[in-house]
């Protein structure tokens, strides 16, 4: 099995990415959150530098409904020394779907085959595609899964939901199905890997899968992939499920974040978002969480996050 991390706007950054791999590991493939830009603004260059990517397994993302756009981001990417890039065709923001970009572009079937067509024929990358299945119905995903087959996908990562649904509702298993049994391309399941049984339900009932992309689910239990490893090996995950190892990742992530960032308002902002996740590994942690929501300053964070992981323990295996 191949895992994946997925993009997660503002929380799978690059130093997330370099922290989370000191830590814990365990990723075949990291996917930056996406870039929208040919001018690429200084947070988007940041995510693909090779110096904050080394010893990882990086896929830039870009977001655009613009063959020439794409086309030019991919040139600079390469530069960079990259191989493939990945297409967004599932961000379900309604900001973003109202310019027909992520999820937004499969209204337009059409146009989004002879934007493929372009990129495939023009592109100096391989290029993978990271897609939903429709806008407004399950009957959308049949034809769109056609217009997928009939161009050279290094991979096809499929969040079964459709762009109305948002993260919401159960993920259309029966529509990865779909394009398990009618394609040949190589595919690869995201949506809703949360715990080792949400997991092993998958696995069950589609042992061919060979790779996942995670992306909540790992940002609440960074140590969740070594739950999902074979039996043998679950000593692993008692290594890596440990306050004090959850403890140093939070606070080289702190350190980089604050670092790096412009003042203590933007840091906290920053650490507040992935305790939204990260609280969801310790028992009882609800208290806890709203004082570290509530701290303005670091000295008010770092109490909060003293007395968290003081009288906090982490969750029973997922």
């Amino acid at each position: 099995m191949n895992y994946y991390l997925a993009p997660m706007e503002g929380l799978t950054t690059y130093q997330f990415r370099i922290a989370y791999h000191h830590y814990f590991g365990g990723i075949d493939k990291y996917f930056t959150p996406f870039i929208s830009s040919k001018k690429m603004n200084h947070r988007e260059r940041s995510e693909i530098l090779p110096k904050h990517n080394e010893g990882l397994h990086v896929i830039p993302q870009i977001l655009t409904n613009r063959s020439d756009e794409f086309l030019q981001i991919a040139d600079k990417i390469k530069d960079y020394g990259y191989s493939t890039v990945n297409l967004n065709l599932g961000c379900p923001s309604g900001t973003v779907v109202a310019r027909k970009r992520g999820a937004g572009f499969l209204s337009i079937p059409d146009s989004l085959d002879r934007f493929l067509y372009e990129l495939y024929e023009k592109c100096p990358l391989n290029i993978s595609i990271k897609t939903r299945i429709g806008i407004e119905s399950l009957d959308e995903w049949k034809n769109l899964l056609k217009i997928y087959q009939k161009y050279p996908v290094e991979e096809l990562i499929i969040h079964p939901r459709l762009q109305k649904e948002l993260y919401h509702f159960t993920p259309h298993i029966e529509a990865f199905q779909t394009a398990l049994h009618s394609s040949t391309m190589p595919l690869c399941y995201n949506g809703d890997l949360t715990s080792v049984t949400t997991f092993n339900t998958l696995v069950t009932k589609f042992p061919q899968i060979n790779r996942v992309m995670i992306g909540r689910g790992i940002i609440k239990n960074p140590a969740l992939i070594f739950a999902m490893r074979d039996l043998k090996e679950k000593h692993l995950y008692q290594n890596f499920y440990q306050k004090e190892r959850f403890r140093a990742f939070h606070d080289t992530l702190f350190d980089s974040y604050a670092t790096t960032m412009s003042g203590e308002t933007p840091t906290l902002f920053k650490m507040k978002d992935l305790w939204t996740y990260l609280s969801q590994s310790f028992i009882d942690s609800s208290p806890y969480l709203k004082k570290i929501r509530k701290a303005t300053s670091f000295a008010q964070y770092k109490i909060a996050i003293d007395t968290l992981f003081r009288e906090c323990e982490l969750m029973p295996t997922p």
